[in-house]
């Protein structure tokens, strides 16, 4: 009973805690309608998605090479220019960037030369690295039999939708994910304002233990994952983003969760000192997800 008192104090006083509200409140609006706010985040997460098609003026002697490369890559149209022309086509805003193609020491390098404007150029970056690593590809086929060493292999080529990679590789890890972060903070949060407080100490006036006192304080922001788990793949399924395994998913999230509070609650009681304990427990679970990553 103890636990359950301790927990519905936490709730009543998570209700008012205006920037908690706000990050629930972003969630569930990301989730309701990220059939809507994909096509946008997705023209941040890859810029040639949503955008007209890049024109770049190409020279120098090995220009065939890029125009080559250039014509497999869906959004950048290459034209051929002189080296005279292609400055004032830039001049004329006829191209967006130039590429300048030549053969140094056996080896070809290109020079972009694109607008100050950082939008723009991202686009451009975008759509140009695609047209290189397709030239590269193709000159590392033509020159592998003549190669000293293996070099470092290039990323598969994916042709796939970008809204389809965003959707599954951001957006639902992100939704997923996020409740497990917010929910250790909060558990850093309110132990170590109690103990700053002292009130704390009044809690354990109480019947209740201090394992108790932790106990209801973890245990209700452990248990609000899975539930902002489950909304959100509810929420995703009805924008027509399908989830496979939602009951896998549902239980590793909250195995997460558990492990998260877990550490959120024993750093607060080991460094009862606010900004010190969030700072650590942040880069602690950043550490954890880093790590996480390099597993199979």
């Amino acid at each position: 009973m103890s636990r359950l008192a301790i927990g519905r104090r936490e709730i009543g006083s998570l209700s008012r805690e205006k920037t908690i509200v706000l990050a629930l409140l972003i969630q569930l609006v990301i989730a309701a309608f990220s059939s809507f706010l994909v096509v946008g985040l997705t023209s941040i997460y890859e810029p040639g998605a949503a955008e007209d098609d890049v024109i770049v003026g190409v020279t120098g002697e090995e220009a065939d090479e890029l125009m080559l490369a250039a014509a497999s890559v869906d959004g950048l149209q290459a034209r051929r220019y002189d080296d005279s022309d292609v400055r004032s086509a830039f001049d004329r805003n006829e191209i967006q960037a130039i590429a300048t193609v030549e053969r140094r020491g056996g080896r070809i390098a290109v020079d972009i030369e694109a607008p100050q404007s950082s939008i723009q150029k991202t686009l451009i970056v975008v759509e140009l690295r695609a047209a290189l690593e397709e030239l590269e590809r193709t000159e590392r086929a033509e020159r592998s039999d003549h190669l000293a060493f293996d070099p470092l292999p290039l990323p598969p080529s994916v042709d796939a939708s970008p809204y389809f990679g965003f959707s599954y590789t951001v957006l639902v890890p992100l939704l997923m994910f996020l409740p497990v972060f917010i929910s250790g903070a909060v558990v850093v949060d309110s132990l170590t304002e109690e103990i700053e407080r002292g009130t704390l100490e009044l809690l354990r006036v109480t019947p209740a233990s201090l394992l108790e006192i932790v106990e209801g304080k973890a245990g209700v922001l452990a248990a609000l994952v899975p539930l902002q788990v489950t909304l959100w793949i509810v929420l995703l399924e009805l924008n027509d983003i399908a989830i496979a395994n939602p009951v896998a998913i549902l239980v590793f999230a909250s195995a997460v969760a558990v492990l998260a509070v877990v550490f959120a609650a024993a750093l607060a009681l080991a460094v009862p000192i606010r900004q010190r304990a969030q700072l650590s427990y942040s880069l602690g679970l950043l550490a954890a997800f880093a790590v996480a990553a390099l597993l199979p």
